[in-house]
This record gives structure tokens, C-alpha cells and sequence, in this order.
């Protein structure tokens, strides 16, 4: 199934009365697509999609499925990222067995941050105790990648075979937006990592660059939703008769020029992380300039559709509210401001010119 084909994702009467519930319809027309499986290579039933050279094909399908539901967005990301993870550091035997389970239709995500005071731990014995905070899809993600420290202090990464609604905490999750992500805490205390699979070695998670650079993916879907943003925007000026307005024109303008900025150095972050031909610090940084203008210029999207449209677009049943509320949410990754000044410390002291920072990388096969 090409990637390229167009993607809707239909609410049932449930979800589109709340935007509170698990969006099941929505993950399911993906598993009927073959989204599920899109990220794994030929070989192993998939369309490549996590190939270098297929690069430009995932981002526009993160951004097109975060364009339909950000929530949705933020739960197919994660289960890129599973993937990602297993396909770059899992043995063979590992990928294969995770490949079928994928081809089967289970739900991957990564569980990576902790409660403070009940962090995920392997014993000697090889038990879990401990937890994942701020898990999306809990209780519905079934292969879910978490982060065990071991006895020494190091990092472990494991594939957990969970059942769904098994060992989820939703009560906490009370939020302005990307209620339906199910996002909660999920306790592993007493299960077996023979129950699992180990991916890679001791903190293969934590390398460099992937660690940090792997967000242009997360950087696509929200891209989706300031395209979905800005095209209410559009719709109601019109609908409305407002479009021929000199304010409104320019607020729009605006809006236009922080969207196909962002596209561009999205593109771009994805293109050089694909490559692997940059040193690290240098991919780190073009990730975290994208990082920096779509945090931005999503907050910009918000406040000139807000201005534009006026009340009506906080009323509950006008399609602009629950896009604000969940881009707003979306938004809100950790440590925004450390992903700004480290780029910029790394401009500021490296003698290259700034023309040739990050230099095109299409010609060594990553479709833009």
C-alpha cells in the first residue's frame, strides 16, 4: 500500500461525541491500512517506511494523520518510534519476532518517563518493579518499549507483552487537550522480562544522535495540526465573508508563512537525521532549530485564529476548539528552552559558515 495514498480518519458516534475516548476507530483503520506494519522493511512484510531513503514518505504520512487527530498522531508516532528503536538495536531473531506481532496488529509505543519516586528497575533476577508515568495509550498499547535501570545503574530497553487494559491508570489523566491519547501510568511490578524481549545493549536508548533527533517525527504530526489550524482559519473567514478583510488577509498571511517555514525545516530535520552524515551535535541542533520554530509557530497558528475567528471558535461544537486545545497541549514537550539554547550554543561556537550548517542532503537519497 503506497504511502502516499490519501488517509481519513473516520470518528465513530462515540469518539465524535468525546473527544475523551480511545480514538479505536481510528487505530483501526490504520491496522486495515497496513499503517501498523508500514514501518517495518520489505522483508519483514513492511513498506520500509523507517528506510533512509523512504524519509520524506513518513513524514508527510505523520503529518497527514496528525492533520485528521493530533491524538491519533501522537499515538502512531509513538509506535514509529517503537519500531525505529527495534529495527536499529534488536538482533535479528528479535526483529522478526516483533515484525509478526506488528503484521498481527498490536499497538507499539515508547514509555519512557517515570514516577519520581517509582521508576521502572530490573532485579538480577530478571523482575520488574516500578512504573511509567505520562504513558500514552495505556491500556491499549500491547508492545509497549520502556527503559529498566539495572542493578549497575545502567539503562535496558525491553518489548513488554502486555494485555489491553492491563495494569493502566487513566484516573490522572485530566487535561486541556489530547484527552483521547489514554495517556496514564502504568505499573510493571512482578512481571518477567522473560514476559519480554531486550532490545540492544545497555543504554542503546540513550545514543547520540537519535536520542534527541528522533523528534522530527514528533515535529511532523504537529506540523498536521497547525495545517489543520490554519485550514479552520481559512474555512470559517470564508464561510463567514470575513476573507476579503485587509486585517483578516494579514493575520492569515501570516499564519501561511509560519506553516510553510515549518514544513521546510521539518523536511530538513528529517532529511539530515536520514542521512548520518552529519556529527551528532550538528543533527542535534537541526532538529532543535525545527523544534524551536514549530513550538512557536504553532503558539502563533493558535493566537491569530483565535484573534481571527473570535468566540466562536471556543464554542464546542466549532471545529476550532478541540484544535486548539489539543495543539496547545501537543506543543508542550520537555525542556523547550534547553532545545533552543543548545542549538543555538552550537551555531554560536562552531566556525562553520552559516550557509553551510546543514547542507542538502537529497542527493544522498532522502526524498525531501
Amino acid at each position: 500500500m503506497s504511502a502516499h495514498s490519501s488517509l481519513h480518519l473516520a470518528a465513530s458516534p462515540i469518539e465524535a461525541a468525546s473527544d475523551d475516548a480511545f480514538p479505536h476507530v481510528a487505530i483501526g483503520r490504520l491496522r486495515r491500512m497496513g499503517r501498523l506494519s508500514a514501518p517495518l522493511p520489505t522483508a519483514l512484510g513492511g513498506e520500509g517506511l523507517c528506510e533512509p531513503e523512504r524519509v520524506g514518505d513518513l513524514r508527510r504520512l505523520l503529518t497527514e494523520i496528525g492533520r485528521d487527530s493530533l491524538p491519533v498522531g501522537r499515538l502512531y508516532e509513538g509506535h514509529v518510534n517503537a519500531l525505529a528503536l527495534v529495527l536499529r538495536y534488536a538482533d535479528a531473531e528479535t526483529r522478526e519476532v516483533l515484525a509478526r506481532d506488528a503484521l498481527d496488529g498490536h499497538l507499539f509505543g515508547v514509555w519512557n518517563t517515570e514516577p519520581k519516586d517509582n521508576g521502572l528497575t530490573l532485579d538480577p533476577a530478571g523482575r520488574l518493579r516500578g512504573a511509567k508515568s505520562f504513558a500514552s495509550g495505556a491500556g491499549f498499547v500491547t508492545r509497549p518499549l520502556v527503559t529498566a535501570r539495572m542493578p549497575d545503574g545502567r539503562s535496558l530497553m525491553l518489548i513488554l507483552r502486555l494485555k489491553a487494559g492491563e495494569r493502566a491508570d487513566l484516573s490522572e489523566w485530566r487535561v486541556h487537550g489530547m484527552r483521547a491519547t489514554a495517556t496514564g501510568t502504568v505499573d510493571f511490578s512482578g512481571l518477567h522480562v522473560g514476559e519480554g524481549a531486550v532490545i540492544g545493549a545497555p543504554d542503546d536508548y540513550f545514543r547520540q544522535p537519535f536520542f534527541f533527533a528522533g523528534a522530527w517525527r514528533f515535529l511532523a504530526v504537529q506540523l498536521g495540526g497547525m495545517e489543520a489550524v490554519v485550514e479552520t482559519h481559512r474555512a470559517h473567514m470564508r464561510a463567514t465573508g470575513r476573507s476579503s478583510d485587509p486585517h483578516q488577509q494579514a493575520r492569515f498571511g501570516r499564519s501561511l508563512i509560519a506553516l510553510e517555514s515549518c514544513r521546510l525545516l521539518v523536511a530538513q530535520a528529517a532529511d539530515i537525521v536520514a542521512a548520518e552524515a552529519l556529527p551528532p551535535e550538528r543533527v542535534i541542533a537541526g532538529v532543535n532549530l525545527a523544534r524551536a520554530a514549530v513550538d512557536q509557530a504553532g503558539l502563533d497558528v493558535l493566537t491569530l485564529a483565535q484573534r481571527s475567528v473570535g468566540l466562536a471558535g471556543f464554542l464546542d461544537d466549532h471545529p476550532l476548539e478541540a484544535q486548539m486545545r489539543d495543539l496547545a497541549t501537543y506543543l508542550r514537550q520537555p525542556a523547550p528552552d534547553f532545545a533552543l539554547t543548545g542549538m543555538a550554543a552550537h551555531v554560536l561556537d562552531c566556525e562553520t559558515p552559516l550557509h553551510a550548517l546543514w547542507p542538502e542532503v537529497r542527493s544522498q537519497g532522502c526524498e525531501a
